[in-house]
């Protein structure tokens, strides 16, 4: 099993280790080194090769926002996520044109660490596909970082709208499969019938809690393919 090595710059070694505690929480996650200035981080970055950076911003001898931009430059397979104190519109602003993953403000709360981290894991294994099957999976990458939402149940629902099945179902197309289901195929999932199925997932259409693409394959009519609304 693939495991992520992560490389944590911050220049506080208690956070550094209380860091390094949370990622041990993750089971596709390892802890590959930890440097406490930019200065060593240049020197052993290229030995650690680190899949993800958890940088800090404030340094003693530069900042980590600086210090993006030539990891951009110079390990382009490299991703990074700030975690910092820094609140500073302008470090924020330069996180988002460097391309970093996330910015997690500290003191740091490992749920949010914990979420951020699983969608990075989801992100690069959606990006180790060779290709893409339609937009939605497009836009899926080009928005990675977007929160997927806790399930809600629609309240008050309709005449025969039945409340598990409804959570059931929205439950299924927002763990399931990034290509989506059918009608069909969500009906083998929860065991209903397929027309059952498509009144439930047509109803989250309209609830706008999941969107419907037209897919094209073989010979025939296109299918409706539904796909989480994030």
């Amino acid at each position: 099993m693939r495991k992520w090595n992560v490389f944590i710059i911050e220049d506080d070694i208690q956070t550094a280790e209380i860091t390094s505690q949370y990622i041990a929480q993750l089971e596709r996650f390892q802890v590959g080194g930890i440097s406490t200035t930019i200065t060593e981080a240049k020197k052993v970055l290229h030995v650690v090769k680190p899949d993800l950076i958890l940088l800090d911003v404030y340094f003693p001898d530069g900042t980590g926002s600086e210090f993006l931009w030539e990891i951009r430059k110079n390990h382009r397979n490299t991703d990074v996520i700030l975690v910092t104190a820094a609140k500073e519109t302008e470090h924020i602003s330069n996180a988002i044109r460097g391309g970093a993953f996330d910015y997690i403000l500290k003191p740091i709360i490992f749920n949010r660490f914990e979420d951020t981290l699983l969608k990075y894991q989801q992100y690069k294994e959606r990006m180790n596909h060779s290709q893409v099957e339609n937009q939605h999976e497009v836009d899926r990458l080009f928005n990675r970082k977007k929160a997927t939402g806790t399930i809600q149940t629609i309240q008050p629902p309709p005449k025969g709208i039945d409340t598990l099945t409804l959570e059931s179902i929205l439950k299924s197309i927002r763990t399931g499969d990034d290509r989506g289901y059918t009608a069909e195929e969500m009906a083998g999932e929860v065991g209903v019938t397929r027309t059952t199925a498509r009144r439930y997932l047509e109803y989250l259409v309209s609830q706008k809690k999941i969107i419907v693409e037209l897919t094209y394959g073989g010979v025939g009519r296109p299918q409706r393919r539904y796909f989480f609304q994030e």
